[in-house]
């Protein structure tokens, strides 16, 4: 339940009854139509919430706004609602104060929906795809695999959260030029062992890690030299097979380590099997987004492009300064590009499994890749422009002790998603990575592993264990928390508590907020908020020693806090210990 929208919705309906009973009575003109805007003010000294109906109203009624505030505070009845007075301030804001009855209902909810507290109802009946990671299985997964997996898994689970139907998805580039390239550098690391290798020259443009060194050896180790000899085409295949087969199932152990699990790891090979990527090629000639030249095909992608940038609304001449190119689809070797490959899975995303939206979880890097395939989808009648979301994830800079690290200690390479999780704790891997999308980010190892409130996952788990222990030291007294027919609200009246009920009553906004913006760091800002105000109100507000009555309403409040706190840990793929 979003006690917050609920609080906003009476104050929606209050101010148009006023309206329309002051309006009956000859006080006010009739007929005035203005949307009713409704606040949480910065400043809640004057009031909890605020609405400008009247400033915006004035003008069309003729009147001073302060004028319309005084009439429409005098037929509000507050009988029944989430408020009990309103005030008129400044130039003519409403401000509206909650009562005892708002409060209670935030912690009967919290308290009924439990597990439960914090989802909605916004996105549902829609059907979401969040595809991420999708590392190269042609090497280890590296530290931005690390971020842009965390983005994408609680991007998915706010969504969630939010209604929506969603399917996560891992695309697994096993076909094409890299895969060719992947096969080459396995081959010649073979027959350097066999050789030499000085006998044998390494492809310059081939992948020179250590881990292709260690795939040749596993290789010869299993055929021997049986393969010197053997057709290249088949030689190559079986190579390359090889190193997927072990590649792909080592990805999925590191995700599985980093709490990430896909509904499918979907195959680029797959869309040649099926004839997906001639198939999605025709339709777009039987279209007119094609053309043949110099034996290829290509997309009239610059056509397709302007027509969306004028829908946009830039001019001609803003459009010709991007310099916009075509695309090659199929080369005239009779090759497939990526780029071909890429359309021919979003149309099946779209066209074959039906998901009403698609989001993207990619490098910077791509930016300029992003209008060409939203242009795409749409060249194939698939509404790309709105149906398809590309969320762009800036770079991570690793520093420990204020100096960059770009290697592994443990292997002197490039530090992978495995180097990471074996130094850094895969609580703070998470809580850390999840950050906001379009920042660069610089990820501190020391402060990551960090035990004080210096470390933002330690301080909020913490506030979470604090509460467990709480609980258990009081059930060991006997002391078991409320029903919520047991606690009187009204004890709760001090502003360390007021702000605690607040502070819960935010979560659901804040979870439909990172669906709605695809900012699933809202998340990491509420949960400090949260737990910041617990540890303001568990040092302010005792429960040992208090009156009962007293007592039994923060246990009650401690409890909330609990299951907010767990709730919002767990959107984020983190534990929420019960002691530290």
């Amino acid at each position: 339940m979003n006690m917050i929208q609920n609080a906003k919705d009476q104050i929606v309906r209050l101010t148009k009854e006023a309206y329309a009973a002051a309006a009956a009575e000859g006080l006010l003109p009739a007929g005035v139509e203005t949307a009713v805007s409704v606040e949480i003010p910065k400043d809640v000294s004057n009031g909890d919430y605020t609405t400008t109906f009247c400033l915006a109203a004035a003008k069309a009624m003729k009147k001073n706004p302060r004028e319309v505030a005084q009439a429409l505070a005098g037929k509000m009845s507050f009988e029944g609602t989430y408020f009990n007075s309103v005030e008129i301030a400044g130039p003519g804001f409403l401000n509206f104060r909650l009562g005892d009855k708002w409060y209670a209902d935030v912690l009967a909810a919290v308290d009924a929906e439990d597990a439960a507290y914090g989802r909605g109802n916004a996105l549902e009946g829609t059907k979401y795809m969040v595809e991420f990671v999708s590392a190269n299985p042609t090497g280890p997964m590296h530290m931005g695999n690390a971020r842009g997996g965390v983005l994408g898994d609680t991007l998915a689970s706010v969504l969630d959260w939010s209604g929506a139907k969603v399917w996560r998805e891992f695309y697994v580039n096993d076909a094409g030029t890299q895969i060719e390239k992947f096969a080459k550098s396995i081959e010649a690391r073979y027959f350097q062992i066999i050789k030499g290798e000085d006998a044998v020259k390494f492809p310059e443009d081939g992948y020179h890690g250590e881990d292709i060194r260690e795939l040749a050896q596993a290789f010869y180790e299993k055929h021997g030299d049986s393969y010197v000899n053997c057709d290249e085409e088949k030689r190559h295949a079986d190579m390359a097979r090889f190193g997927l087969d072990v590649n792909i199932p080592k990805m999925k152990s590191d995700l599985e380590r980093y709490g990430i699990r896909f509904d499918e790891w979907f195959f680029e090979s797959s869309l040649y099997d099926s004839g997906a990527v001639p198939e999605a090629m025709a339709l777009l000639t039987e279209r007119g987004f094609t053309y043949e030249k110099d034996g290829a095909l290509w997309l009239k992608t610059a056509e397709i492009m302007r027509e969306n940038l004028k829908r946009e609304g830039k001019t001609d001449e803003q459009i010709d300064k991007l310099d916009l190119k075509d695309d090659v689809l199929r080369r005239g070797n009779g090759f497939y590009t990526y780029f071909a490959s890429d359309i021919a899975y979003h149309r099946n995303k779209f066209g074959l499994r039906g998901f009403d939206k698609v989001i993207n979880i990619w490098g910077a890097d791509h930016h300029g890749h992003v209008a060409r395939l939203k242009g795409a989808v749409d060249a194939l009648g698939l509404d790309g422009t709105h149906r398809l979301d590309i969320v762009l994830m800036q770079l991570v800079k690793l520093v420990r002790d204020g100096e960059a690290v770009r290697m592994s200690k443990r292997t002197g390479k490039t530090i992978s998603l495995a180097d990471l999780l074996d130094e850094v704790p895969v609580d703070a891997c998470r809580w850390y990575f999840n950050t906001k999308p379009d920042t660069q980010m610089e990820f501190d190892l020391g402060r990551a592993v960090r035990e004080d409130s210096e470390n933002p996952v330690y301080y909020v788990q913490y506030a979470h264990a604090r509460i467990c222990s709480l609980i258990k030291a009081l059930a060991d007294e006997g002391v078991a928390v409320p029903e919520m027919d047991k606690v009187d609200i009204t004890l709760a009246s001090t502003e360390q508590e007021r702000d605690l009920i607040k502070a819960l009553s935010r979560f659901p906004e804040e979870v439909w907020m990172a669906a709605r913006d695809y900012d699933p760091s809202y998340i990491n800002r509420y949960l400090m908020l949260l737990a910041g105000t617990f540890h303001r109100f568990y040092t302010a507000c005792r429960i040992k020693g208090e009156a009962a009555d007293v007592a039994a309403v923060r246990l009650k409040l401690a409890d909330a806090a609990r299951r907010v706190l767990r709730n919002g840990l767990g959107i984020l793929g983190v534990s929420a210990p019960e002691k530290m």
